[in-house]
Order: C-alpha cells, then sequence, then structure tokens
C-alpha cells in the first residue's frame, strides 16, 4: 500500500501527505507537534488542577446564564464524552447540532439519548439542504481533498454565533489529537474566505440557511465576546476503550462501525473518495495518534493499513444519488486533476503574516494551542 512512500521511524505517516518532512532520526513534524501537545496539556497533577481552574472560570464567568457552556454534538464518541464530562463536572451545557442532512440513524439515537439521559437541552441548526448541497457540490468540483471542511467549518460558525447569542464564553469540543492525531494541513484547510471563494466559483445558489464566519466575525467573536474554545479531552484520561464502556453504559451510545461515520458522507468522503482521488487513507491520523500513546504498536498498525479501507458500495451510490450527480459528473469529479487549497483565495497568506500575534493569543487562551500547532506548527 505504501510503494515507494517514506514513513515515520515513529509512527505510520507517510509522504502521502506531501508537506511531510523528518528530522535526522526518521521521525515526522507531527509526532513533534504532538509531543509539544502533550507537554503543553500534561497530565500530572498541575494538569488536573489546571481542568478544575477552567471548571470553576466556566461556572463563574456563567454564573447568571441559563447554560454556562456550549458543547457542539454530532452523536459520535467524542462529542458525546466531551457532553457526558460538562455534565458530570457539574456545568450547565447547551448541546448544539448541524443538521446538514448526513446524519445517520446511530448518531440521530445517540444525540436524543445522550441529550435526555443528561437532561440537557438541545438547539438543532438545520441547514436548508439545497443550499448545502450546492456547497458539497462546490467543494468535490474544486478538487481538493478538503471537501468535508464545509461542515467542520459552519459548525463551528454556528457554536460561535450560538456561544454569542447566549452570551456564553466557553465552548467545550470533544476534538482529541491524542487518538485523532494531527491532520496534514495539505489534507484539511479551512477558513471562511477560502470555503467563500471555493463557492463563489462553483457554487450556484446563494447561502441563506447556515452561517460562514469571516475573519471579521472570528475577531469580535474571540476578541471583543472573548468567547474561548476548550478542547476537554486534551485536559483528562481518555482512552477510547474506557469511553466507549462509559457511554454505553450511562448514555445508551452506538458506535457507528468507523472514524467519524456517524455522518454518511463522512463514510463516503473517507473510504472512497480520499484513497481513490487522492491516495489519502485517514485511518494513518488515527493509528498515528494511537502508537505516539502506546495504544497501538507501531507493527499492528502497519499490518492493519495493508488492508484496504473497507468500502461499502452502497455509501458511494447513495451519496452520488444523494447529492443529484450523474455518472458522467461524478467521474468528471473523480478524473480531474488533484488541486490543493493553495489554489485558491484564502486567509492562509495573513494566518502566516501574523503568526507570533497568533501564537501569543493562544498562549493567553484566546485561541487553542491547538489551532497554533495545526497551522504554524514548526513552520
Amino acid at each position: 500500500m505504501c510503494g515507494q512512500q517514506k514513513i515515520c521511524t515513529r509512527c505510520v505517516m507517510d509522504t502521502s501527505a506531501p508537506d511531510i518532512r523528518f528530522d535526522a532520526k526518521g521521525i515526522c513534524q507531527y509526532c513533534h507537534i504532538h509531543d509539544r501537545l502533550i507537554h503543553q496539556y500534561e497530565q500530572n497533577g498541575d494538569s488536573v488542577k489546571k481542568f478544575e481552574e477552567i471548571v470553576k472560570n466556566i461556572i463563574h464567568e456563567g454564573k447568571n446564564n441559563e447554560y454556562n457552556c456550549i458543547v457542539g454534538v454530532s452523536g459520535g464518541r467524542d462529542s458525546t464524552y466531551t457532553l457526558y464530562k460538562a455534565v458530570q463536572c457539574g456545568l450547565r451545557p447547551l448541546a448544539v447540532h448541524f443538521d446538514n442532512g448526513w446524519n445517520s440513524d446511530i448518531a440521530v439515537s445517540n444525540i436524543k439519548n445522550a441529550t435526555e439521559k443528561l437532561d440537557v437541552d438541545l438547539y438543532t441548526h438545520v441547514a436548508d439542504w439545497e443550499e448545502f448541497k450546492d456547497l458539497q457540490i462546490s467543494f468535490l468540483k474544486a478538487s481538493i481533498p478538503d471537501a468535508e471542511i464545509p461542515t467542520d467549518y459552519v459548525i463551528t460558525s454556528v457554536l460561535l454565533q450560538k456561544a454569542s447569542e447566549y452570551n456564553i464564553k466557553n465552548i467545550l469540543v470533544g476534538c482529541s489529537f491524542k487518538t485523532e492525531g494531527i491532520v496534514p494541513l495539505s489534507w484539511t484547510y479551512m477558513d471562511g474566505r477560502y470555503i467563500k471563494s471555493i463557492h463563489k466559483k462553483f457554487g450556484k445558489k446563494r447561502i441563506t440557511s447556515f452561517p460562514i464566519m469571516g475573519i471579521i466575525d472570528l475577531i469580535y467573536y474571540s476578541i471583543i465576546k472573548r468567547i474561548k474554545f476548550i478542547h476537554l479531552p486534551a485536559y483528562v484520561d481518555y482512552c477510547q476503550n474506557d469511553v466507549d464502556s462509559v457511554l454505553t453504559k450511562e448514555l445508551g451510545w452506538k458506535y457507528y462501525g468507523g472514524h467519524h461515520h456517524e455522518s454518511v458522507f463522512t463514510e463516503f468522503f473517507q473510504s472512497y473518495y480520499l484513497p481513490l482521488k487522492f491516495n489519502i487513507d485517514k485511518r494513518k491520523l488515527e493509528y498515528s495518534a494511537l502508537v505516539r500513546i502506546g495504544d497501538v504498536t507501531r507493527e499492528d498498525a502497519l499490518k492493519a493499513l495493508e488492508e484496504p479501507y473497507p468500502n461499502n458500495k452502497n455509501i458511494v451510490e447513495y451519496t452520488i444519488n444523494k447529492l443529484g450527480l450523474t455518472d458522467d459528473e461524478f467521474k468528471e469529479i473523480m478524473g480531474s486533476p488533484r488541486k490543493s487549497f493553495k489554489d485558491y483565495p484564502s486567509y492562509y497568506p495573513i494566518i502566516r503574516a501574523c503568526k507570533v500575534p497568533i501564537k501569543l493569543a493562544c498562549k493567553i487562551n484566546i485561541f487553542p494551542y491547538i489551532f497554533y500547532e495545526k497551522y504554524l506548527g514548526g513552520k
């Protein structure tokens, strides 16, 4: 599967990520980023105290509000556990979900069970299907490996919008670099200008049913409204098997068969679109993360990756039909030359130019430190 690709000597990331770099020992920069993040969120007495301080601060900042934090929920493992942990810590979260039309039945059931059993209010922002479909098709036609970021970025926009509306200062997110890894920038880049520029070039409809924040919005929410993102799993012990056991027992949670396959489009995107068009296997991210924390051996991870990404042909056919694409249109999408985010207008040059102030903003918790490492770490 790897062919002539060079593989990191510590994890299983390889040169299928075009921006990968190796040190003299053959270790990739994603391993070094992981180590810096582990140091930043080190699990010891100080980190436990730091997390307790975060909880106290959330309670203090939201003492006069109906809700003192927001938790984005998808029905997946990480977001469900984040909601569970928030309630266990005595917080009063508002669960927020973005419905883009691709929820699996299991995801819907998981969200319903979790919010009801935890007695948490749920707000669901429903996108107009024709508008969101138009945006997704635009990204497929752009021929980039970022075709799923419209969902990720709109979710972020919705979370910030609701936090501002309810005067909430803290948003808890379930993304864990320990178990999900560090995504190469060449695989997944996103910002508001990038999304709008691609939709302007390839889209047909005007978007009115969901927000896509620009850089002014981000500054307003972060600097003026002082809304912070807190990556909860970074501060606590997080073992997937233990988490699955707790969620199954306490909330009736069910696994959906693959990493982030709570979304039907994600299953299509990761199991078919990325491997066939870009030679990208996102299992390498998770396996690399698990190798770094010692949950899986490198040898076992490499062996697992020898098997093709499990592919459900029914999902592929279902996705094409749901998007309203003809066979010829889909063949054109799959056969068009590969491009990257650097081929389209974005805020990336501004982000690069603002490396120093962004790092400072991360140090004083305006932005999560993970943001700096993802976009600027090691550059």
